[in-house]
């Protein structure tokens, strides 16, 4: 192949994350996430815009003069929905669609600085923990070719110890192999030797125990855990284990010795500042007009301590500290009971971009039922051929269905799709019991099928309360 550069091809590959996550974040226009969010959540439009907006004009950032680049803040999202529309898929397929590194917090888990609980900046440390861990396994990924020969290498000095010359008191391994030792090579290559048990040396992890913390201060117990693990000195222990195995355990070790933890620390925590994302779920519990002798003082606090991590701010993390300024920020909730006027004006100004997402309709279950790569009929299927059962849902069986659900959702508190996966249960649980004895039939659900087993339950509203 003449005109090829290798040595640029070389750093392109290794600049690369793990599948090639990177061209993705750089390439995908807006029309384009929409797309590919489309394979997995049905509707809701106007979210599916907004956070493909957002997204591109992270990477538009990148390009900007290095002066302007720092001005350009993200355009925070508060999307405004019932349970079960799609809100928290969005933020979550979105993050595995660009390789972000990405969390999912509750709201309601944090307090007031000064109440027991955990206290807001825990949100930036997990993220950094996140970011960490994908920089570490892109790193671990780039060095598995050289680190498996060296696994190689040292399973051949067990099976085949190589012989030692001594110069005095100083010692060296022969360099030529022998010919026993190129054929145990052949057979590690070939698989022959996967099942053969064989004694390794492996650095055993010093276990701190913890002591006993109040609650919501974890993190703080956590780095101390850290910080005394790295104080310990490293133990080595003998372990009997196959060699398949043993390939595994001292491949994982020597690609942690290949990789330089700093640089991994560095990366991490740039990509957490320019490329983060935080999913806040559950922000309408704490909003609402709480008085001072409410047990739920602390509501109005926690969006005070939200504010600067919001507004931009620095948090000291153990890979570093992390501002915040460009970190998006996507807030959701239900917002039944109270209203996004009800948060604090100054948290409202952080979230400039307000989108609604609507009700599921019966057109939309057929669709979720249906369409999505993770469908649920799909999911069902694939289940129940694990027991040699080939499962057919009919046109009218899966109608009925969304119409069922769409009916209770009305009746009842509406869950969304959610109600799906109770509804499917409820008419798979005779034969998910039975599966085992059905081996080898090919069972149809048709509409008739569904409405006996839906029929005493829809009816009854009490007992729709209770079991769908």
């Amino acid at each position: 192949m003449e005109g090829l550069d290798w040595k640029t091809l070389k750093v392109k590959t290794h600049s690369l994350p793990k599948g090639g996550k990177k061209v993705i974040k750089e390439e995908l226009t807006p029309k384009q996430i929409v797309q590919e969010l489309d394979k997995y959540i049905v509707g809701q439009k106007e979210a599916k815009k907004a956070v493909a907006i957002a997204l591109r004009n992270r990477w538009r950032r990148q390009k900007l003069p290095e002066e302007l680049r720092d001005e350009v803040i993200p355009k925070n999202i508060l999307m405004i929905g019932p349970t079960g529309v799609g809100k928290t898929e969005i933020a979550r397929r979105l993050a595995n669609l660009v390789g972000a590194p990405f969390i999912k917090v509750e709201a309601t888990k944090f307090t007031e600085v000064g109440y027991v609980g955990r206290d807001v900046e825990s949100i930036i440390r997990e993220l950094a923990e996140a970011s960490f861990k994908m920089v570490k396994a892109e790193k671990m990924e780039e060095v598995q070719e050289k680190a498996k020969k060296l696994a190689e290498e040292k399973i051949l000095d067990y099976l085949v110890p190589r012989k030692v010359k001594r110069y005095g008191t100083f010692e060296t391994f022969e360099q030529e192999e022998s010919p026993a030792r190129e054929k145990f090579r052949e057979m590690l290559k070939n698989g022959e030797l996967d099942n053969r048990v064989i004694e390794i040396e492996v650095e055993e992890k010093t276990a701190v125990v913890g002591g006993v913390i109040a609650p919501g201060m974890e993190d703080l117990e956590n780095q101390l855990k850290d910080l005394f693990s790295s104080l310990a000195p490293k133990k080595r222990k003998r372990r009997k284990t196959t060699v398949k195995e043993a390939m595994k355990i001292l491949q994982q070790q020597e690609a942690e010795k290949l990789i330089d933890m700093d640089e991994v620390a560095s990366e991490a925590v740039y990509r957490a500042e320019n490329y983060g994302i935080v999913f806040i779920d559950e922000i309408d519990k704490v909003a609402g007009k709480s008085s001072g002798s409410s047990p739920d003082v602390s509501r109005e606090g926690v969006q005070r301590d939200l504010l600067p991590i919001v507004e931009g701010t620095t948090v000291s993390t153990k890979y570093g500290p992390i501002k915040t300024d460009h970190i998006l920020f996507i807030a959701a909730g239900a917002f039944h009971l109270s209203k996004p006027s009800d948060l604090i004006p100054e948290l409202q100004g952080r979230f400039p971009i307000r989108v609604e997402l609507q009700p599921l309709t019966k057109e939309d279950f057929v669709k979720i039922l249906t369409q999505p790569k993770n469908a649920l009929i799909k999911q069902y299927k694939a289940l129940m051929e694990t027991e040699g059962v080939e499962l057919e849902f009919t046109d009218e069986a899966i109608e009925t269905i969304a119409e069922i659900a769409e009916e209770v959702n009305e009746k009842t508190e509406n869950i969304g799709a959610r109600r799906l996966h109770t509804i499917l249960e409820r008419i798979m649980e005779d034969f998910s019991f039975e599966a085992p004895e059905l081996k080898g039939q090919h069972i149809i659900i048709d509409e008739n099928l569904v409405r006996s087993k839906l029929k005493d339950v829809v009816q009854n509203e009490d007992l729709t309360r209770y079991i769908l």
